[in-house]
């Protein structure tokens, strides 16, 4: 006799195999990188430089500088000069991302990333969550070293608080662009370079420093389309009276914008590159 061997019939109940990750997994990867970055600044708290001297450090010169030629005195130039510098230092601060990001990946260790069982989305997300801290570590002391000024908020504290949230969500959105420089750049100092490029004008022009009124109608032009300049108005608002206007609408929405563009634009060419 002969027998025969038949391969049992699948059950309906085998656990199907997927690459995909959940909206909750991706979260929660994400959170986990957040923490990697802030146990980083914890063994290397030299990266902190940057958010404790350079507030302190540009606050003063700016104010005891241009505060007597551009209003008059240093009083007047506060409302003026406090929600500005409190923008310039945060985003100026968000392109440190995109060169710790290279430095990161030219050591090599998002290649490991690449090959664990995680939204690919994550290792990006949680570098950027973990700046978020450096942001607030910068806009807290800007508004501290303004106070010892002689700074006083008409917006009281809400408007501050109100202010300070805006600033580090646009400059979370901001730093997605560092990021996809960071991943697509050569080294740490080109990316370094090519972000202040960008960022210096962008911020200068803004108006934090002095009244756009006084530029030249062509500079004015360009900064209705400068994220900057309404970061820049929608601070002052909310500082100086605590009002909520169409700039800070502007700045939410841009924010969103670019966080819709460039983070997928960032994941695509991390994972081409990594």
């Amino acid at each position: 006799m002969t027998a025969v061997l038949t391969a049992p019939a699948p059950t309906k109940d085998v656990a199907q195999v997927s690459d995909r990750v959940g909206l909750r997994e991706t979260i929660s990867t994400s959170f986990t990188m957040a923490y990697r970055g802030l146990l980083k600044i914890k063994h290397n708290p030299e990266q902190l430089f940057d958010v404790t001297v350079q507030p302190i450090l540009f606050t003063a010169l700016f104010t005891y500088i241009f505060g007597g030629a551009i209003s008059g005195s240093v009083d007047n130039y506060l409302p003026v000069l406090i929600p500005g510098i409190l923008v310039q230092t945060v985003v100026l601060t968000s392109v440190v991302t995109g060169t710790q990001l290279r430095e990161d990946m030219d050591k090599g260790v998002f290649d490991r990333f690449k090959s664990l069982p995680i939204a690919r989305v994550s290792a990006l997300a949680g570098a950027l969550l973990a700046d978020m801290v450096r942001y607030g570590i910068a806009s807290t002391l800007t508004i501290i070293v303004g106070l010892c000024l002689g700074y006083r908020p008409g917006g009281g504290f809400a408007g501050v608080l109100a202010a300070c949230l805006v600033v580090v969500v646009c400059s979370f959105a901001i730093s997605w662009v560092w990021a996809l420089v960071g991943v697509t750049g050569k080294s740490a100092a080109s990316v370094q370079g090519v972000s202040m490029m960008v960022m210096f004008p962008l911020t200068f022009m803004s108006g934090a420093f002095a009244p756009v009124s006084t530029m030249p109608g062509w500079m004015q032009a360009i900064n209705h389309a400068n994220p900057v300049y309404y970061m820049v108005n929608t601070c002052r608002d909310l500082m100086n009276a605590n009002v909520y206007s169409g700039d800070l609408v502007w700045s939410l929405l841009g924010s969103l914008a670019v966080i819709a563009v460039f983070a997928p634009l960032t994941v695509r060419a991390y994972m081409r590159r990594a």
